[in-house]
C-alpha cells in the first residue's frame, strides 16, 4: 500500500536510518488518512492525501488538532 500511495519503491533515500524513519512516518500518515471519518462521501486515499497537502484546515482536521 505504501508503494501505491507514496511511490516508496522509487524513493532515493538510502542513507543510514532514513528509509526506515520515512517509512514509519508514511505509515502513520496513511493510518491517519484511513481513520478520517469526517468525509461524508467516499473519497480515495490518494485524493484525501492531496487535499491534506493543499488545505491546512483539512490537514489539521485529519490530525485531530484544534485550530484556534
Amino acid at each position: 500500500m505504501l508503494d501505491v500511495s507514496f511511490g516508496e519503491d522509487a524513493s532515493t533515500i538510502r542513507k543510514d536510518n532514513a528509509p526506515q524513519n520515512l517509512s514509519l512516518l508514511k505509515k502513520i500518515v496513511l493510518n491517519l488518512i484511513r481513520l478520517d471519518s469526517t468525509d461524508q462521501k467516499k473519497t480515495s486515499l490518494r485524493l484525501k492525501r492531496k487535499a491534506a497537502a493543499w488545505d491546512d484546515d483539512f490537514r489539521v482536521k485529519i490530525m485531530g488538532l484544534i485550530r484556534l
